[in-house]
């Protein structure tokens, strides 16, 4: 029996009450989404397959629970005390995560092999971890949804609800990034997530207790009845607003992966950079989505949703203009100021001016989909739960479809494109089907002249400047003095050769330059290798973490006794590009039949790989880049430990540039943690620090001199003397001159540095904070000035012995 409406009024006055329950959830599950994709990426592996996993399996627990909620028999239950449960679920999942964690990754990597069985293995440790708290999260949406019937005015407070989840996402996205994580750990931000969890299913249980179990919101007319727009006799079929959002959740995913990636190239690639980017996108889907729910009280959902994805190409012509042709010509210099507050609220601006309009229109599909479904006696939980499944599912297949398929097949700019006439695809199609159920040929012309403009737009998205690849934030300072000799995208990575008017060639990856022919930066990249090869005895085994330029790889091709160089290398297409235009300085390292190169990252390499070394050298890309600091973490350490061989030497390019203090402190305080008798040494240029070699090893440094230089002047290294005269190194001693400490020294500067562990990877912030630093010499003078004589390191005669300490006492060495 239909219940009196007048009974079921009362509880209208509470909708508005739900409004920040819903984004106190949404904030909680953005919370954990950053902390559970920083926490498993440790674990199965950061290049674009496992973080394609990785979305694959939230996104598609989202959209399992969305699908499979609303098919349970619960009609009889109040709807606000089974969303409750839900939220309380969520919290005990979100913790149960957090302790499963290390046991999951401690049987991931002692089972992980290479090829196809462990691709498997990575999708099914996603998807252990993350389906069951997703897929309550997937359902929340549709079991709140029940509680307000299925009208015009209830389709528009699914809408509410739902862009209320999305504001809320955007504070935890921010709360995540800014503070629970940069002051924090992972703990403490999913205990916070936990708390908001069952805050919202309190406040969610206080609400019933006072409410019906179904409520008819407020109608604009009369007739609470009534449709959208003057609805035909013959009913709507709902397939083509699935299809339609669905392709809409494609192009949107797929344009954030593309924004995203551009954005952060453009703006420096820190863990604020993509926190900011994915704040702007998700309050533009949230203004949209509160927008979308105002228009469905007037208009014609159907046709409303339908043109949303024509004028899509608007949007993407706009953003693809902004960021590939406006942004960066900006005459923006980041670094007039060392205030990070200022470069956050720059980057801010920026993003909002690019990306924010497009994602007014996605974030406005989302109600007009839900309204366009509804339709009176229909179970407001099939409907926003099969809306919200097509939206997630499309999103899915765009995200991974873009990151793997099409940005590596045809770029960025073609990929916009593509996601351009896919948008209008879909418009066109729910258009289409409406002017022939609604026989209103008349609008054809219409449609088809925003087709044509449509197409048209498209041809004004442009390719990312080369100049932005190569210098990404600091283009403003650099355009137009290097010339850009050839560009790539890869599956993970975009880089640019570029060469400058006296010669030298220089390699940049995402924004930032990572290696060159000057002959400062030369120092640096054979100082990785020499430094361990020269001073191990004889080394046989070499593992290289990041290809680079392929210098550091190179170098070890000159010792006689190495007979295995494996290097891993997260970006495909960076070895042979090196190898044409580094080859004679990299010895044609890619070439050498002694190297073999893994493509994978680098840390997750090394925790799954059985093999063992003489020498591991590590040269990453700067620890300010998003994801980097695990490469200098504790447990990271302790891991290349396990895979030294017994007198095995271990070496790390660390920056002074472009660092604070806390950041340089906590990144000595954990090696010297993992490696006791490390030591570190620097690189200067023209007698300023500039950048460090890290060495650790697992007994005590004991050199003998004379041995070193008998060693070393023998025939047999002939080609190691080559290599190193050609970067000012006269003898090995000269080399040694770099010495600049060890952790004896710094006990009293280290002191209260923190450590950096897996579950508090504080130094990406510590790093991103201290980005526009100009503290390389003093920081170098810091750490000279503490530095005193090892006299149990340098042993041998008084000759070489004076020797070494006048070239220790010149500072640069060279």
């Amino acid at each position: 029996m239909e219940k009196n409406t007048a009974e079921l009024r009362p509880g209208t006055e509470l909708l508005p009450f739900l409004l920040p329950v819903l984004a106190t959830s949404g904030c909680a599950g953005l919370i954990y989404e950053v902390v559970w994709f920083q926490l498993l990426s440790l674990a199965i592996g950061s290049t674009a397959i496992s973080l394609g996993f990785l979305l694959a399996a939230y996104m598609g627990g989202l959209c399992l629970g969305s699908i499979w909620f609303p098919r349970l028999n619960l009609r009889d239950r109040h709807p606000l005390k089974i969303y409750a449960l839900i939220e309380f679920a969520i919290a005990v999942c979100g913790l149960l995560v957090l302790v499963g964690l290390p046991y999951v990754n401690r049987i991931y990597i002692a089972v992980a092999g290479y090829g196809l069985p462990s691709l498997l293995l990575r999708g099914f440790v996603a998807a252990v971890c993350l389906l069951p708290p997703t897929v309550l999260m997937g359902a929340s949406l549709p079991a709140v949804s029940r509680w307000v019937r299925s009208t015009p005015t209830g389709a528009c407070w699914w809408g509410l609800l739902y862009g209320a989840n999305t504001a809320g996402a955007v504070l935890g996205c921010l709360a995540a990034g800014f503070y629970l994580l940069r002051v924090h750990d992972t703990v403490v931000a999913t205990f916070v997530a936990a708390v908001f969890n069952l805050a919202a299913g309190a406040a969610a249980l206080l609400i019933a207790r006072r409410s019906p179990a179904e409520i008819i919101a407020e109608q604009h007319t009369a007739d609470e009845s009534k449709t959208f727009g003057d609805a035909p006799a013959e009913p709507a079929p709902a397939w083509p607003v699935f299809v339609a959002i669905g392709i809409s959740g494609a192009t949107a995913l797929g344009a954030e992966v593309v924004w995203t990636r551009l954005l952060a190239m453009l703006l420096g690639s820190t863990v604020y950079v993509f926190s900011i980017i994915l704040a702007v996108f998700l309050a533009g889907l949230a203004i949209g989505t509160a927008a979308g729910s105002w228009i469905v009280r007037f208009g014609d959902a159907r046709r409303a949703l339908g043109w949303c994805q024509v004028l899509l190409a608007a949007g993407f012509a706009w953003s693809a203009y902004m960021i590939a042709g406006s942004l960066p010509y900006w005459p923006v210099n980041p670094m007039l100021s060392t205030n990070p507050w200022h470069i956050f609220q720059l980057d801010m601006a920026r993003c909002l001016w690019a990306i924010l309009p497009p994602t007014l229109l996605w974030g406005a599909s989302f109600p007009l989909a839900l309204a366009a479904a509804a339709g009176p006696g229909r179970d407001p939980g099939r409907i926003v739960g099969g809306v919200y499944a097509a939206n997630t599912l499309g999103a899915i297949a765009g995200a991974l479809a873009t990151s793997l398929v099409l940005v590596p097949w045809i770029g960025t700019q073609h990929s916009q494109q593509l996601l351009l006439w896919l948008a209008v695809a879909g418009g066109v199609l729910l258009l289409g089907i409406e002017v022939t159920r609604r026989r209103t040929y008349s609008e054809w012309p219409a449609i088809a002249l925003a087709v044509a403009l449509a197409l048209g737009l498209s041809f004004t998205v442009r390719a990312v400047p080369g100049e932005m690849v190569a210098y990404g934030r600091l283009m403003a300072t650099r355009a137009g003095q290097s010339k850009i000799v050839e560009m790539k995208e890869g599956r993970n990575s975009s880089i640019v050769i570029t060469e400058w008017p006296a010669g030298e060639r220089e390699l940049a990856v995402n924004g930032h330059v990572q290696a060159t022919t000057a002959y400062y930066d030369m120092r640096l990249q054979r100082m990785v290798s020499h430094l361990p090869a020269l001073l191990h005895p004889a080394p046989r085994s070499v593992l290289g973490i990041g290809f680079g330029a392929g210098v550091s790889a190179g170098s070890f091709t000159r010792y006689p006794s190495i007979r295995r160089i494996v290097v891993c290398e997260i970006e495909p297409v960076i070895p042979p590009t090196s190898d044409k235009y580094f080859g004679e300085e990299n010895h044609h390292v890619l070439r050498d039949p002694r190297t073999r190169i893994v493509y994978d990252d680098a840390r997750h390499y090394l925790m799954t790989t059985r093999e063992t070394f003489d020498i591991i050298a590590s040269d990453p890309l700067d620890v300010f880049a998003k994801g980097t600091a695990a490469l200098y973490s504790l447990e990271y350490f302790e891991a290349v430990k396990r895979h030294l061989n017994p007198g095995g030497i271990f070496t790390l390019y660390v920056p002074l540039y472009e660092t604070d203090e806390a950041t340089i402190r906590s990144e000595l305080a954990t090696f010297f943690a993992a490696f006791p008798h490390g030591t570190i040494w620097a690189n200067t240029v023209n007698g300023q620090g500039y950048d460090m070699v890290f060495m650790g090893t697992l007994e005590p440094m004991r050199i003998d001199l004379d041995q070193l230089v008998e060693r070393a002047g023998r025939p047999e290294y002939s080609q190691v003397a080559a290599s190193l005269l050609g970067i000012g190194v006269q003898s090995p001693i000269t080399l040694l001159g770099t010495y600049a400490g060890r952790r004896a020294d710094f006990e009293g500067w280290l002191r209260g540095a923190p450590i950096t562990r897996d579950r508090d990877l504080k130094l990406q912030y510590l790093a991103g904070w201290g980005i526009n630093s100009r503290l390389e010499d003093r920081l170098y003078r810091q750490l000279i000035a503490q530095r005193q004589w090892p006299v149990e390191i340098f042993t041998g005669s008084p000759e070489r012995r004076q020797e070494l300490e006048y070239a220790i006492s010149t500072h640069s060495g060279f």
